[in-house]
């Protein structure tokens, strides 16, 4: 258990979000995916030190508005330009109730326990309340990217910023103290 990790939310943190009347919602198609500015040197950074793994929630599945394979493409396509060692992925609904939909930290405690990742030395960067509640319950440092969304906003929360870019400085700073 002395790896650690950096956890990441796909949709907003690494990829642009689609912003609909206030509120995020994920890429449909390969077509519309856009992985954000500095998104690519923030990561190549941060995998020196930690490994990458991308927690994202994808109840379009359940809801039958997207197929498995849609977000399978998508989360390939930044598997193949990225430095991401792993992607968990629940595909469950809110109604599911499961252990692995944030604000659940199920994603996170099975991947450490997977990677034999130390929690506590470990961090998660979401766009969402929902992730910084998961890495809050899981033990990690939270970042919350801040984009104004309105909706609701976390509760607790050690960082708020602006990009990847400014949790990943923040990160290799508090990696050499």
């Amino acid at each position: 258990m002395n790896r650690k990790a950096v956890f990441l939310d796909r949709d907003g943190v690494i990829n642009r979000a689609l912003v609909i009347a206030g509120r995020p919602y994920p890429p449909s198609t390969l077509a519309e995916l856009e992985i954000l500015p500095g998104v690519e040197s923030a990561l190549a950074h941060l995998h020196t030190d930690y490994l990458l793994i991308v927690v994202t929630n994808q109840p379009d599945v359940a809801r039958g508005t997207k197929s498995k394979g849609e977000v399978e493409a998508i989360n390939c396509a930044l598997a193949q330009k990225l430095p991401i060692d792993e992607f968990c992925v629940c595909y469950h609904d809110e109604t599911d109730r499961c252990h692995c939909r944030k604000p659940a930290p199920g994603l996170l405690l099975q991947a450490a326990e997977r990677q034999q990742i130390d929690l506590h030395k470990s961090f998660m960067i979401g766009d969402r309340w929902r992730d910084i509640e998961a890495g809050y319950l899981a033990g990690c440092r939270t970042f919350f990217i801040d984009y104004g969304y309105k909706e609701k906003q976390p509760e607790q929360v050690d960082y708020v910023v602006s990009s990847l870019e400014e949790a990943s400085r923040i990160i290799m700073q508090l990696n050499g103290e």
